[in-house]
């Protein structure tokens, strides 16, 4: 069996706990044998080699499938790398697909304005991992001309399809974010550093929207209150982790969001035009009528 035939079958019993939950070796081996037809290749195992597989799985994705002795069963044990876990899944069950289907751009369609900077993760993961000061030239899109930085990386943040470094600029001490796309030319350097202990990622963007962490010191209670069709998008795929619906009938989708109010919150708001409408807070709504109202000046 070719070795992409193994990680298929480590998938397609992830997909089956991922949609169930938990299930028996029995239920499992059933969902491997019906999958065997769709993927034309064989799936299903003896319960020796399906411990094997558990091993594997665990060894590639990280992902822990354990044993639930009292009710015979089977359930993936999340942990706290889930997000890495799911998007590791997710490009690995494309490539998968991708391989079963022939003459692919009579099938499919893919974006082709797409932000790049993706070359660079090995580079930047590594100087990240070993605590290297790097040199970066990095050329924002308001400025004519590059301009070199010595930072100290820590983190990658993906926001809407682009991807961030996140580093302290030794100029200025200060913590910032360059998009990838951006970043012209990086080498390491001799310089080491020391990861600062009270930085948490997560925490610093809790109440952010994108990558634009203002100085605020507390975020913004934010009622917005959507058309019902816009409404139905908003609920299945959220603005925000911290979404809550407050109102849902068949005139509106009210929601509370709580965030600090940054020109990428705003330009997200801008683009629901008419279905949505800001209930709180009042400079939040006089902030996007200036907007608007200069807009509507252009065409006057």
């Amino acid at each position: 069996m070719a070795k992409q035939d193994y990680v298929f079958r480590y998938l397609t019993i992830i997909k089956k706990l991922r949609r169930s939950g938990e299930a028996t070796f029995k239920e499992i081996n059933e969902y491997l044998e019906k999958e065997s037809e769709f993927a034309d290749r064989p799936l299903s195992v003896s319960n020796r080699t399906f411990l094997r597989d558990l091993d594997e799985i665990r060894e590639l994705f990280k992902i822990d499938i354990r044993y639930d002795f009292s009710n015979g069963v089977y359930f993936i044990a999340e942990d706290q790398q889930s997000d890495l876990n799911n998007r590791m899944l997710e490009s690995v069950d494309t490539i998968n697909s991708l391989k079963l289907v022939s003459d692919l751009n009579r099938y499919m369609f893919f974006e082709k304005r797409k932000a790049h900077g993706t070359h660079h993760f090995y580079g930047l993961l590594h100087a990240i991992k070993n605590r290297v000061v790097m040199r970066l030239v990095h050329q924002k899109y308001d400025s004519d001309e590059p301009k070199e930085r010595l930072v100290e990386p820590y983190a990658l943040k993906e926001s809407k399809g682009r991807w961030y470094l996140l580093a302290k600029d030794r100029s200025d001490q200060r913590i910032k974010t360059f998009g990838l796309d951006r970043i012209i030319d990086f080498q390491t350097t001799p310089g080491r550093f020391d990861y600062p202990e009270q930085l948490d990622v997560n925490v610093m963007f809790r109440y952010c929207f994108g990558v634009i962490n203002p100085d605020a010191a507390q975020p913004d209670e934010i009622i917005l209150s959507f058309q019902p069709e816009q409404g139905k998008y908003v609920k299945s795929y959220p603005i925000h982790d911290s979404q809550v619906i407050l109102t849902e009938n068949e005139n509106e989708l009210r929601i509370r969001l709580t965030l600090f109010i940054t020109h990428d919150f705003i330009m997200e708001i801008l683009s629901y035009g008419k279905t949505v409408k800001i209930i709180s807070p009042i400079r939040l709504i006089k902030e996007v009528h200036t907007i608007y109202t200069a807009s509507a000046e252009q065409y006057v």
